[in-house]
């Protein structure tokens, strides 16, 4: 898949040749929808800088019906450097994600992009948020307000 190249090859450039000019892409990482091939560049962009190291593979091969395509892939990095506000932590990731794509009338360029995959998940293996069905876990989304509930007479 191109877009797969584009992020390997750290080509900025090469998002406009593979993206429409009014590219909408969406991620669990974006507070809301890119907009054009520099906007979906520069997000990726924040990806190379923390994760200097990171790689692409696919996880099986795409399904498409020539306008749709839906691709499994697998990102491993290791957090080198800041990204986001959060201080590199050393610790690698794997995070398993599918792109769902559209392509544009013709066909040719990506057009309507949005990527799936378990942001917890990753925030965990980077040592950012809690491990799963532990005590810290518990505390967290007991602080955030899940589990208590109001009871209504």
């Amino acid at each position: 898949m191109a877009l797969r190249a584009a992020i390997a090859g750290r080509d900025r450039a090469a998002f406009a040749k593979l993206c429409a000019p009014d590219l909408h892409y969406e991620d669990p990482l974006c507070a809301e929808p890119l907009n054009g091939p520099y906007d979906l560049a520069d997000h990726v962009a924040r990806l190379w800088h923390g994760f200097p190291d990171a790689r692409l593979e696919p996880t099986a091969d795409p399904l498409t019906d020539g306008r749709f395509i839906s691709a499994p892939l697998k990102l491993t990095a290791t957090h080198r450097e800041e990204v986001g506000g959060f201080p590199a932590t050393g610790r690698s990731v794997v995070v398993h994600a599918v792109l769902i794509c559209e392509l544009d009338p013709r066909g040719e360029l990506l057009w309507r992009v949005r990527a799936f995959y378990d942001l917890y998940d990753a925030g965990i293996q980077l040592g950012v948020f809690p491990r799963r069905g532990g005590l810290a876990e518990r505390a967290m989304f007991l602080a955030r307000g899940f589990g208590l509930r109001r009871v209504r007479t």
